[in-house]
């Protein structure tokens, strides 16, 4: 939030409403910050990314428009998340192929799990091929050199390019981290600004 609102104030970014979903439905807050208490945290969470987030994000769409005064069609939207939630920014964003004109995706994890039968998840290159022929201005990825999940990012770039899907792809060294999601914030910021020009 500081680094966005410094961007704002210096005039480099357009002012924006930014609204962080929260896509682990099941995990009230961090552990030591819920009703919970401390307790040992688990990477996967009932409902974790098996489609519940993509499928009822239009609720949160509708919350947004309801509650502010906003550009109500995708030249005003933007969706962007690192890690998971790259993942619910790309999958929400290829299964709403006409939501959103600015993709942003950070370290993103890209398979969804095998266990889980979700219409969101099937015939996914219909919905990239729908999403690149309603054209977005911005599919922006980024990705460390030595991120746990460069191959799985690298294979996705490569159906990307198989289906002619033109979008920037940056790549920094390191791996999983904050440094580089503060980092690549600020590029896709920068970027996006130019891809309006």
């Amino acid at each position: 939030s500081q680094i966005l609102d410094n961007l704002i104030a210096q005039g480099k970014a357009k002012p924006m409403i930014v609204v962080m979903t929260n896509g682990n439905v099941a995990q009230e807050a961090a552990p030591g910050e819920s009703s919970l208490g401390f307790y040992k945290p688990s990477f996967m969470l009932p409902h974790t990314m098996d489609g519940k987030m993509e499928e009822t994000f239009k609720d949160v769409i509708r919350f947004v428009e309801d509650s502010y005064r906003v550009v109500s069609d995708k030249s005003g939207r933007a969706i962007a998340g690192l890690s998971m939630g790259g993942f619910h920014s790309l999958h929400i964003s290829r299964y709403y192929p006409d939501m959103f004109d600015y993709i942003g995706l950070f370290s993103p994890a890209i398979k969804p799990r095998p266990d889980v039968d979700s219409p969101v998840y099937k015939d996914i290159d219909t919905t990239l091929e729908t999403q690149n022929k309603n054209g977005v201005k911005l599919y922006w990825i980024a990705i460390g050199k030595t991120d746990f999940l460069y191959k799985d990012v690298t294979d996705y770039r490569a159906k990307l390019d198989s289906l002619k899907f033109k979008y920037i792809y940056h790549e920094s060294e390191g791996g999983h981290t904050w440094s580089n999601w503060r980092d690549y914030m600020i590029c896709l910021l920068y970027t996006s600004d130019a891809a309006d020009d």
